[in-house]
């Protein structure tokens, strides 16, 4: 089982009392299971001849899969002693030798002490709720460390009580504000930890594996992961969409369930309050259900209670990413299944003034690079495909005599790599649209060879950080045959191939290819700078490939042989000139800027204040700021101000 690193609402005052010691229960110890050798040793082969990095199982590894199973154990430090840790660099250097021999004994030492550590401390918390919040006093000056992945490892149990208490002050504190009486603050607070103890006390041996292994596959990148048979089971009814849900992407983040992406036109999407970046903390079922507490539970458990029948409600507790005020709000969606033709590219017709002439601007938006494999492989000559859609929606745009297209690939996370082959040929005569390197340094080159164009006039791609993979073949193809200029903000950049390989028990999810642009440059880690910058929407810093463990990193290989018909190079500089001549003054513009640089300069302070009037002091300013930006705005645009938010 993942606990994960802070509680972000915990703390007690270091006047109150130190945390009351309660003897932890009778532990059973895990052991793996006998299979877990045999499947030990299928990883370590596979990873061997068939990952994309060609990586020795050595010392230096080993040394990297104690850090990364330490990490993933305990990630903000809370709770194994630096005691523990001593006594675990003995497997610093020794863990690629049992692995090779399917030895998983380190692992499970390594965990059962963790694992009584993590018992013993939550029934301590749970001892001290008990006894009341009384004790505990708001007025006094301390802050509480939030980022603690560089902290040291506590030397005593009694400095992870005084960590354990000002976590709970905070846990108690953001609830105060937040309006909730005391009672209920302690009953909120007990039920969360006796349900983090019956979880803990829960394991077994599997999640243990799963989690050891994981350590390891990291090593290699990111992307590369073993699945048990119940994780098994369900990525591959998330791949087939076949499940009624929300339509959320969703990982672990500390102890927090976040969000990655939205999946187009899904339930979620469409109600347009769950956002990337958004933080999980209550799950209830129904317009009244109890709402349940998620915080420190599996990733797993949590998808399985916001699964449900179509036309059912979820709600959901969340801390939004873009945190404008302390606090967490509760959503409601309506459950159902994401539809193929939900997910069709759209098209629309703007009407704007350029230079003092009234002008028709065409919009396709495509959600995802989709195809109907079924009715396809059927021989059906009507099968969807983003493709055929995006060419007729292109016929009937030209119809209407549009001055220019743009594409809009926001929050397009990908889908079919045929796909974007192919739609790329829409708009090129022919040639390469993306290069496939595999292991073996093999490089295959997809190319389009129809000579058919469906459009040549002025052509704009706009992508943001959602925009991901064959959203990031296809700008960038367009980007390197200066078909079209890309607006927009930096993309995901993953440029790296999974497949499954089937193991004795559960699966590998393994990277075995690498995507690079015609030019020669990966689109990986780096993914795609647009020709025009927009102000972020997301933090790139939290959102991206960049931002996961140990990615593989930029690197080029020799460009294909491909012509650029009409160069755009010569304008670019005149166009970035004019854009930002006109955004210097656009009030949405200065919007955007100014909220994205409060919302960073926020996100990089590593304590919070646990004195009840400073968080009152910053609450207030934060909602002052709020205010004097949509107000600024708003008067620039002649609109009238508010006078609150």
């Amino acid at each position: 089982m993942r606990f994960l690193r802070t509680l972000a609402l915990a703390g007690l005052l270091a006047a109150a009392p130190s945390l009351a010691i309660v003897e932890p229960a009778a532990y059973e110890p895990l052991a793996p299971m006998d299979i877990h050798a045999g499947t030990t040793q299928n990883i370590v082969e596979a990873l061997a001849s068939r990952h994309y990095v060609s990586a020795e199982l050595d010392d230096a590894v080993s040394s990297e899969i104690l850090d990364a199973y330490l990490q993933d154990l305990d990630p903000s430090r809370s709770y194994l002693l630096r005691s523990d840790i001593t006594q675990f660099e003995n497997y610093r250097y020794a863990l690629d030798d049992s692995l090779q021999r399917g030895d998983l004994l380190p692992a499970f030492i390594i965990f059962n002490r963790y694992h009584e550590r993590v018992v013993a401390r939550f029934e301590r918390v749970i001892s001290r709720l008990e006894q009341g919040l009384d004790a505990f006093d708001f007025t006094r000056y301390e802050d509480l460390l939030i980022d603690r992945k560089e902290a040291p490892w506590a030397s005593s149990p009694a400095e992870l009580d005084d960590l354990w208490r000002k976590r709970l002050k905070d846990s108690i504190l953001a609830l105060k504000l937040a309006g909730k009486e005391p009672a209920d603050i302690q009953e909120l607070l007990l039920k969360r930890y006796q349900s983090r103890l019956a979880r803990a006390k829960q394991t077994n041996s599997e999640d243990v594996y799963q989690l050891y292994m994981n350590a390891f596959t990291k090593t290699y990148d990111p992307h590369t992961q073993y699945f048990s048979p119940r994780t098994s089971e369900n990525f591959e009814i998330n791949m087939s969409l076949s499940l009624e849900g929300i339509g959320a992407v969703l990982q672990r983040e500390d102890e927090y369930t976040k969000v990655v992406s939205l999946v187009p036109a899904g339930p979620a999407d469409k109600a347009g309050e769950l956002r990337a970046g958004d933080r999980i903390i209550g799950v209830a079922q129904g317009a009244e259900g109890e709402m349940v507490d998620v915080i420190g539970w599996r990733l797993d458990e949590v998808v399985q209670l916001i699964r449900g029948a179509k036309g059912t409600v979820v709600r959901l507790d969340i801390i939004p990413a873009a945190q404008e005020a302390q606090g967490s709000k509760v959503i409601r969606i309506t459950r159902n299944k994401v539809e193929l033709e939900e997910q069709s590219a759209k098209a629309e017709v703007l009407e704007i003034e350029q230079f003092g002439h009234a002008r028709k601007l065409g919009v396709i938006s495509i959600p995802a690079f989709y195809v109907d494999f079924n009715a396809q492989q059927d021989g059906k000559k009507d099968y969807r495909s983003t493709t055929r859609d995006v060419e007729a929606l292109l016929e009937d745009l030209q119809a209407q005599q549009v001055a220019g297209i743009v594409i809009d690939l926001r929050n397009n996370g990908g889908g079919s790599l045929q796909e974007a082959k192919t739609m790329t040929g829409l708009f090129i005569r022919r040639g390469p649209a993306v290069q496939v390197r595999t292991k073996s340094n093999r490089v295959d080159i997809l190319d389009d060879r129809d000579p058919a164009v469906a459009y040549e006039g002025p052509l704009a791609i706009i992508v943001n950080r959602l925009s991901a993979s064959a959203s990031e073949i296809f700008a960038g193809a367009m980007q390197d045959y200066e078909r079209g200029v890309v607006i927009g903000s930096q993309t995901f950049g993953k440029g790296t191939v999974q497949s499954l390989v089937p193991l004795n028990r559960g699966q590998l999810k393994m990277t075995q290819a690498k995507f690079y642009r015609i030019s020669g440059e990966a689109t990986q880690h780096r993914g795609i700078v647009p020709d025009i910058l927009f102000p972020p929407a997301y933090d790139p810093d939290s959102i991206g490939e960049s931002t996961l463990p140990g990615p593989l990193g930029w690197d080029r290989i020799p460009a294909a042989d491909y012509r650029v018909r009409r160069s755009l190079k010569p304008f670019l500089p005149e166009v970035r000139s004019l854009h930002q001549a006109r955004v210097a003054w656009d009030p949405d513009f200065n919007y955007l800027r100014e909220a994205y640089a409060y919302r960073k300069a926020r996100s990089e302070a590593k304590t919070i204040t646990l004195n009840e009037a400073q968080r009152l002091a910053e609450r207030e300013e934060r909602e002052a700021f709020w205010l004097d930006l949509e107000n600024r705005k708003r008067a620039a645009k002649g609109q009238a101000v508010l006078a609150s938010l």
